[in-house]
């Protein structure tokens, strides 16, 4: 796997299955998931290679990943989506990912999309353990170490970056501050192009 395409297998397991039963367990249409999506997965690049500019952040992350995401949840999406997914899992990788502002980004998340707080928070919650599972998996694939690890997230930020700039940017603004995301911002048509992107790879 290209450290490229640690996105792309992602987008790859969710595919409109995936999404469509994200949906169904949530409570709300795969069209509203997918717009969720177009704001939470930059968001949450955002918050991981914030996160590993530091030797300590991509340490931390590298021992999460050895513990407990070696990317087997990837194995049986479908399953662990049928579930429910792990919630409590996703709400504590988001905490880390977002450093006490995941509220914050939900809140954004939720009024671009129009999609409830509430279930803004479970689809989230649902998808943050698969997005380390494609870390994992792109780590025990590669052997990368921390350094690796952090320019692994590098450049597939840069990739979300050149698909779509505004999203990934304005979510980078957002975490190096105190304040909510801006609200006239249409993060659903920023990040709606970077999941085009991969979906139609």
């Amino acid at each position: 796997m290209d450290s490229n395409d640690i996105l792309g297998s992602l987008m790859d397991q969710l595919g409109s299955g995936g999404v469509d039963q994200i949906g169904r367990a949530v409570g709300v249409s795969g069209g509203d998931v997918t717009n969720v999506l177009a704001g939470a997965i930059p968001a949450m690049m955002a918050g991981l290679t914030r996160n590993t500019a530091s030797s300590d952040g991509a340490n931390a992350l590298l021992g999460a990943l050895d513990r407990d995401h070696d990317g087997s949840i990837l194995d049986d999406v479908a399953g662990y989506l049928g579930g429910g997914g792990n919630l409590a899992d996703g709400a504590g990788i988001l905490g880390h990912i977002f450093s006490g502002r995941t509220t914050n980004v939900e809140r954004t998340v939720s009024r671009s999309s129009g999609v409830d707080l509430g279930a803004v928070t479970q689809i989230m919650s649902m998808v943050a353990p698969l997005l380390l599972g494609a870390l994992g998996k792109a780590k025990r694939q590669q052997g990368f170490d921390a350094s690796g690890l952090a320019a692994a997230l590098g450049q597939t930020q840069e990739r979300a970056r050149s698909a779509s700039p505004s999203a990934v940017d304005m979510f980078t603004r957002m975490l190096d501050s105190d304040g909510d995301g801006d609200s006239t911002d249409d993060i659903v048509r920023m990040g709606s192009s970077l999941l085009g992107s991969f979906y139609k790879r």
